[in-house]
């Protein structure tokens, strides 16, 4: 079984459209597990902590072979900008491996309300005019009118941390 350190179907359909491409026997699904970072990650550090602690609680799961953790975060420049960005991990046979996704520049005042303290969801719900957006398109559906939606960037970064599990000789 592949277990995702979420049940938000805007992490989980993405695991689950690229594990089960190469392991069409394996069940995938979402488990409520605690990242152990505040609610918004803030920088790369934390973002990335995040995402380690899902993947490494959600292998530990009653029959999990495989766990994975997606954990969005925003950092900032020492100006005004702000970017949001995800890391994925994965755990698998006593190895964890990390990819980092594409970033985008938020708009100034959404970069300014983070950084003030919210929680980006929130803050693109009001502006977006969509409840429980980060359970959907998420910001990025919202910001890129659609060319891009929040599960194709998680597709694209597991994809980039299965690398070293699929070819483990050329990682030692």
């Amino acid at each position: 079984m592949i277990v995702v350190g979420s049940t938000n179907p805007a992490k989980v359909n993405p695991v689950r459209d690229v594990m089960t491409r190469l392991f069409a026997d394996l069940e995938v699904r979402g488990a409520q597990l605690p990242s152990g970072v505040p609610e918004q990650p803030i920088g790369f550090q934390e973002t990335l902590q995040g995402a380690r602690n899902r993947a490494q609680a959600a292998v530990l799961q009653p029959g999990a072979v495989w766990g994975v953790g997606l954990e969005g975060g925003v950092e900032f420049d020492d100006k005004s900008r702000g970017w949001l960005f995800g890391m994925v991990a994965v755990a698998h046979a006593g190895r964890v491996t990390y990819s980092r996704s594409a970033s985008l520049e938020l708009p100034p005042r959404v970069t300014l309300r983070v950084r003030a303290g919210e929680e980006l969801g929130p803050v693109m719900n009001e502006l977006s005019g969509v409840q429980d957006n980060n359970r959907k398109t998420g910001a990025i559906g919202f910001l890129t009118g659609g060319l891009l939606e929040r599960a194709d960037v998680w597709r694209q970064t597991l994809a980039l941390a299965l690398a070293p599990h699929l070819s483990p000789e050329l990682y030692g």
